[in-house]
């Protein structure tokens, strides 16, 4: 985790006024809290000094805060204007600054949510779904605090101490000395804190995603767990799991606690030094009473953005912890996305899969492998295989959410041979094939004309309740209405019971005899009966070439 993220910075898009603003009013509470600290210095001078004063001790400083400020007259209406003024910017800043960060973590969720949607159904399959979720909810969240409080005490940092820093030498040299040489100590122990916190937060997040993880498999197969019985089941492995995340909390609360009260000690103890200079020189008459005030309400706020640094970092290392694994994700890179020409109609036109093969994820083998057949409209063809065999990878690369790694898919008119066509997105570099050259084809435009049902489809939250043979019913029936030209199913009979199942295979029949294409992986002896022909599936163990897994 790095103190400025530029990740970050290159993302904060619109909310970059707000930071700009954000920084400008530090800059002016900077020069508040040293007209502040001038001010109070004039004001008690006179009530401390054991003889009326005679010089100005605050030297060529005078000229900003005049000697008539030490009547009560005069510098206590200017005190309680600097202070109106700290606490009004102050308020701003806070104010900008949670505009800013909620800006900046809403469009943060935005692009992960874009990006693991556009990686398709395959990769969320994988069980990187869970990661998303917690990332996008209880990780981001958690963010905030990096805008809304150590960003503006960081640009604080960058602008309050030096400027304090240098009003100080202006006063006196020998306590800018001492705080120019206490002051690095203040980041070395946020480096050793910070090298803690990494560890802890990195856990935190860990024991975030096995929770959530867990929990929404189990939201997922209440309906089957209660079928069998079972609901109970899982309860002590998600007790455990909550009892990890529990401990992974109260772990970095307690280091964003120790962070604090190292740097609080530390600089408490470099401020002593300063005022234990200060009393013994004020004894001796080394130094005037006017002088030692300023120095001594400056010196703490000369630490204090810088502790405050250290602080609110430790405090927001969990948002910066998911905002890590955020990037990861925006990092995975996408398929290779089609082009701009809208896909030519599907209906009426058959689709023919030549030499067509599929790369497992990790690239070890092809599922399926070899697939050489014609889709034709108004027929239903079945494909059967042994389970990994791809048959369900077979239905993603037809409905264009997953680009075969070698082959291609053509679309051609139903009944002619004339050589020409066109490929489906993603398929041989996403083109129109003929003989004066290739088109690249919109995506969008090609699944808008596709029906797809998986094996689990997701309704939406109102489905959470029902059960998964309804879920599927009521899927398939949005598939069947939905007068699409390609129709692919899922094992969609898997679920349902023998009069269920018949009506299923009466819909896909007449809808095939309505002239679609209907595609259907199936397990079925039912189903493969009702098909106009039966497509069976292998898988080839192989080596993908790199250049062939970057174009996937």
């Amino acid at each position: 985790m790095r103190p400025l993220d530029p990740r970050l910075v290159v993302r904060i898009g619109p909310a970059r006024r707000y930071i700009l603003v954000t920084a400008g009013l530090g800059l002016l509470t900077a020069l508040a809290v040293a007209v502040q600290a001038l001010l109070i210095a004039r004001l008690l001078a006179p009530w401390l000094a054991p003889a009326p004063l005679a010089d100005d001790g605050l030297g060529w400083l005078g000229t900003i805060v005049p000697v008539a400020t030490r009547e009560l007259s005069t510098g206590l209406p200017l005190l309680a204007g600097v202070i109106a003024l700290r606490a009004l910017a102050s308020w701003a800043q806070e104010r900008l600054a949670h505009r800013a960060g909620a800006r900046v973590v809403s469009e943060l969720r935005e692009q992960v949510v874009a990006h693991a949607a556009a990686m398709g159904p395959r990769w969320i399959a994988s069980g990187r779904g869970a990661e998303v979720v917690t990332v996008v909810t209880r990780g981001l969240d958690d963010l905030l605090p990096y805008f809304v409080r150590y960003l503006p005490q960081l640009g604080l940092a960058a602008t309050l101490t030096p400027l304090l820093l240098v009003i100080v030498l202006g006063l006196d040299w020998l306590s800018a000395l001492i705080i120019g040489l206490t002051l690095p100590l203040v980041p070395i122990f946020m480096v050793l804190v910070g090298l803690v916190t990494r560890d802890r937060s990195a856990r935190h997040l860990v024991a975030m995603q096995q929770l959530g993880a867990r929990t929404l498999d189990l939201i997922a197969g209440v309906p089957t767990l209660r079928g069998l019985g079972r609901e109970r089941g899982p309860a002590a492995r998600v007790r455990d799991l909550g009892e990890a995340h529990r401990r992974a909390t109260m772990g970095s609360l307690r280091v964003a606690f120790l962070s604090g009260m190292v740097l609080e000690l530390l600089t408490t103890l470099a401020v002593a030094i300063v005022a234990v200079t200060m009393g013994f020189r004020l004894v001796e008459g080394g130094i005037g009473i006017e002088t030692a005030l300023a120095v001594l309400v400056l010196a703490p706020e000369v630490y204090l953005p810088v502790r405050n640094v250290g602080t609110h970092f430790h405090a927001s290392a969990d948002g910066l912890a998911a905002a890590d694994a955020a990037f990861d994700i925006l990092d995975e890179p996408l398929a290779a996305p089609g082009g701009n020409d809208p896909a030519p109609a599907l209906r009426g036109r058959a689709l023919t899969c030549d030499r067509m093969g599929i790369a497992v994820p990790d690239g070890s083998r092809l599922a399926p492998a070899h697939v050489t057949t014609t889709l034709l409209p108004g027929s239903i063809t079945a494909i059967v295989g042994p389970n990994g065999s791809g048959k369900s990878t077979l239905l993603l690369a037809l409905a264009g959410l997953l680009a075969p790694t070698r082959g291609s898919i053509v679309l051609e008119h139903a009944g002619e041979d004339d050589g020409s066509g066109t490929s489906l997105p993603g398929a041989s570099g996403a083109t129109v094939i003929a003989a004066d050259g290739t088109v690249a084809v919109d995506v969008d435009a090609w699944t808008a004309q596709v029906a797809w049902v998986p094996q689990r489809p997701d309704l939406g939250p109102e489905a959470r309740t029902l059960s998964l043979g309804e879920r599927q019913r009521r899927a398939l029936e949005r598939a069947f209405d939905s007068e699409r030209p390609l129709v692919l199913l899922d094992e969609p009979t898997a679920h349902l019971d023998p009069v269920s199942r018949a009506d299923v295979v009466a819909r896909m029949r007449a809808l095939a005899d309505a002239g679609a294409t209907v595609v259907v992986a199936t397990h079925e002896d039912e189903v493969t009966e009702a098909a106009n022909q039966v497509l069976t599936v292998t898988s080839e163990q192989t080596t993908v070439a790199a250049d062939e897994e970057s174009q996937r």
